[in-house]
C-alpha cells in the first residue's frame, strides 16, 4: 500500500477521544480560573509564581479570583513562566478579552511555504528509511516513501483520515502483531504520551491514553526502561519477511516557533539499529517496482 504523503491522513477515533474533542470547555473559563488551574498543575504556590514573574502574590491572587483584570502583557508574562504552549497562551488571551497573538496557519498556506519545503526536504532526504511528521496529538501530517514499510502492516481502516500514529502502532490491527518487543515498545510509547500529558494537561491526549491502554498486550510491560546488553536506546523490532528489522528514532522540532501549527509539529525519523536492517532496507529500496523516493 502506498501511503502518504502530503496532507493529513487519519484514522477512527475511540469514543473517549471523541467525547474529549467536544466537551473540554476550557476556553469558556474566566482567565483567572485558567491561570489558577495551570499554576496548580505546575505545582506552584501563588508565592512561587509571583516571585518568578516578579509581581506581588497579592496581585496574582486578585487576578486568579477575578478581582483584578490582567493586561495583555501580564497574561503573556504569566504564560511564559507557566511554560504554556502557544495554543494555551492564545486561549488565555481570549479568556482575558484580548485577540490571540500567535497565528495558526495550515501547513499548505502561503505563509508556510518555507516550512513545508523544509519538511519535504527532510522527508525525501531520509528515504529509504521511514520518517513521519506528526502534530501535537500524534496525528500524521506527512511522511516519506519509506514510511510505507510500516503502513503496509496496518489495517486500511486505521489509515483513514485522520491517522493517529499511536493508535496505528498499538492497535491489534496495526503494527502491534508485527512488533517483536511489543511490551517494551508499548511501554515506551505510553511513557512518552504520559510525559506529554503531564506538560500539556491536554484532555484529548488523556482520552487517547485511556483508549490505548485498553488495547491488549500479551507481553510484559517494563515499568522502567532498562537497556539490554549493548543497547543504548529502546529499539523498535519488527518481523519482516521471515526476518527482523531493528530501528531507533530521532525526533526533530522547529526552533523558536511563533505559529501554533509549527510549534506542535514533530518529525520522527527512523534509522537502522544494525547493519542487517541497513542492508535489508537497501535491498527493499532497490527492488523492482519499489516507489521512487
Amino acid at each position: 500500500m502506498e501511503v502518504i504523503t502530503r496532507g493529513v491522513i487519519a484514522g477512527p477515533h475511540g469514543p473517549a477521544y471523541a467525547r474529549a474533542m467536544t466537551t473540554t470547555g476550557l476556553s469558556q473559563r474566566p482567565v483567572g480560573q485558567l491561570l489558577r488551574r495551570w499554576r496548580e498543575h505546575r505545582r506552584l504556590s501563588q508565592l512561587d509564581l509571583a516571585i518568578q514573574a516578579d509581581i506581588s502574590a497579592r496581585h496574582l491572587s486578585f487576578l486568579e479570583t477575578g478581582r483584578s483584570n490582567p493586561s495583555r502583557e501580564m497574561v503573556l508574562l504569566l504564560a511564559e513562566h507557566l511554560t504554556l504552549s502557544l495554543r494555551e497562551r492564545n486561549r488565555l488571551l481570549l479568556a482575558a478579552g484580548f485577540a490571540p497573538v500567535f497565528t495558526e496557519q495550515a501547513l499548505d498556506a502561503p505563509g508556510m511555504r518555507a516550512v513545508h519545503r523544509a519538511i519535504r526536504q527532510i522527508l525525501t532526504g531520509h528515504d529509504p528509511y521511514p520518517a513521519a511528521v506528526v502534530d501535537g496529538r500524534w496525528n500524521l501530517v506527512d511522511g516519506n516513501t519509506g514510511l510505507g514499510l510500516l503502513t503496509r502492516l496496518v489495517s486500511p481502516r486505521l489509515l483513514a483520515a485522520p491517522v493517529n500514529v499511536l493508535r496505528a502502532s498499538l492497535h491489534p490491527e496495526g503494527l502491534a502483531p508485527h512488533i517483536v518487543n511489543f511490551g517494551e515498545w508499548r511501554a515506551h510509547l505510553l511513557g512518552r504520551l504520559r510525559r506529554q500529558i503531564a506538560v500539556t494537561a491536554d484532555p484529548h491526549l488523556e482520552a487517547l491514553d485511556q483508549e490505548l491502554r485498553a488495547y491488549p498486550c500479551d507481553q510484559p510491560e517494563p515499568e522502567v526502561e532498562s537497556p539490554g546488553p549493548g543497547e543504548i536506546m529502546v529499539p523498535l523490532r519488527l518481523r519482516h519477511e521471515g526476518g527482523e528489522l531493528a530501528f531507533f528514532s530521532v525526533i526533530a522540532t522547529f526552533g523558536t516557533p511563533l505559529d501554533v501549527t509549527v510549534a506542535e509539529l514533530a518529525i520522527e525519523s527512523f534509522y537502522p539499529a544494525d547493519e542487517a536492517t541497513s542492508e535489508a532496507l537497501r535491498e527493499i529500496a532497490a527492488a523492482p517496482g519499489h516507489p521512487p523516493s
